[in-house]
């Protein structure tokens, strides 16, 4: 994003009072290089982002639970009296994975903990787009307060001056009217905007609890230029789209798992002991029979289930290239339109106030028509402003659409 429109704007309002404003903004955006890294660092300590960490640990421990062997061994023992025979008997035995469903589940469990990371990444790829677009909506009103209550004091000094001239009979008391009623609209405007930057101000405080006003907007640096277009690739890298790839290819392996399980597994055990003063070893074999039951309803559902999220994959990585198309797009159109409004007033709104305070002081210019160009210049760099903000919005947008957001800002762990 071009800081040219700020460079221009700064420049149109320094004949204000408040000529420090360009100071303030030059300020804002010479921040030091550790902004964006104390950014991550809020960003990875706030609630939701923690809470979200927790859920993805907590996946990760399920997908290494589901790793582990499914069968343990049995141990048995028991022991009677049979006359003067003491007798006992101990065996272990042990049910053999024959169709080997543990290699399934291992890479189930891969696939539900890439699936759990990708998740993360998108909640916290949503905490940072409110976090930016907050920022973004800030900087904004902050510099149209700072405008409004420009022009205010600007008002109050023509009062001034108006005063000494209608002593002097340069000037009638309807001049002054007009000037009053200029005021007090001027003051009812400043109330707002003062109002939106409080407003600004307490859901950045809400997302940025150690957020300052001295630590500004987000500097120009953070930025990109360009954003590509999207491909087959880049979409299945998105976290949103990548998290139901994952989610539907460890849905695969459930039905691969749930037809094994309906395939019997034998038990093998092996006893020791002694019975009426004998010792007596015996080995076991079992094996369930699926008569009464054969598990094919457990296959049905492990299938269905994952049709559905290969359809949710599908779904979703085909809305995501729509999104990040017409994100794309949208802010090339704020970016074009933006240009175009540097390119048609910034340049003629820097020199505007000077030339008409001078034809209003040599009465080529009335005080009604002065009144309305000063409000005028002012609503063109208030419109300016917002063009710019909807610009960075947009760029917002299209940088969470892409996923290149993450890239820009990148939690720490």
């Amino acid at each position: 994003m071009t800081n040219i429109f700020f460079r221009r704007l700064y420049g149109a309002i320094r004949c204000f009072p408040l000529g420090v404003l360009c100071a303030l903004f030059l300020n804002s955006q010479a921040l030091g290089s550790d902004w964006n890294n104390w950014l991550a660092i809020q960003i990875s300590q706030h609630p939701d982002v923690r809470a979200a960490k927790e859920r993805w640990q907590g996946t990760n421990a399920n997908a290494d639970a589901m790793k582990q062997p499914i069968y343990n061994p049995e141990l048995s023992a028991g022991a009677d009296r049979n006359g003067d025979d003491n007798n006992y008997a101990v065996g272990l035995q042990q049910t053999i994975d024959l169709w080997d469903r543990r290699t399934v589940n291992v890479k189930q469990a891969a696939h539900l903990k890439t699936a759990a990371m990708h998740t993360y990444k998108q909640q916290v790829l949503d905490k940072t787009a409110e976090v930016v677009a907050a920022l973004v909506q800030w900087h904004s009103a902050n510099l149209a307060a700072r405008i409004a209550k420009a022009q205010q004091a600007q008002f109050y000094s023509m009062l001034e001056l108006l005063d000494t001239r209608q002593k002097s009979g340069d000037l009638g008391t309807v001049d002054a009217e007009l000037t009053f009623l200029s005021l007090s609209q001027q003051i009812t405007q400043v109330a707002e905007v003062e109002s939106s930057l409080l407003q600004a101000e307490v859901r950045l405080r809400e997302l940025l609890p150690k957020w300052t006003k001295s630590r500004g907007g987000l500097p120009e640096s953070f930025w990109p230029s360009t954003i590509p277009v999207s491909n087959d690739e880049r979409l299945r890298l998105h976290p949103l789209v990548a998290s139901t790839e994952a989610a539907w290819r460890s849905l695969k392996e459930n039905t691969e798992s749930a037809r094994r399980a309906a395939k019997a597994d034998p038990t093998f055990g092996i006893n020791a002991g002694r019975d009426g003063g004998d010792s007596l070893v015996g080995l076991t074999v079992s094996v369930p029979l699926h008569v009464r039951n054969d598990f094919t309803a457990e296959t049905r559902l492990a299938q269905s289930l994952e049709l559905e999220a290969e359809a949710t994959w599908i779904a979703t990585f085909q809305k995501q290239r729509v999104d990040w198309d017409a994100a794309r797009a949208s802010w090339k159109r704020y970016e074009y339109h933006l240009k175009a409004w540097e390119d048609l007033l910034a340049n003629r709104v820097e020199n505007s106030e000077k030339l008409l305070e001078r034809q209003w002081q040599s009465g080529d210019l009335s005080t009604p028509n002065y009144l309305s160009a000063l409000n005028q210049r002012t609503e063109s760099l208030l419109a300016g402003i917002e063009l710019e903000k909807q610009a960075q919005l947009a760029l917002t947008e299209a940088l969470y659409q892409s996923g290149q957001l993450t890239t820009l800002i990148q939690p720490v762990n």
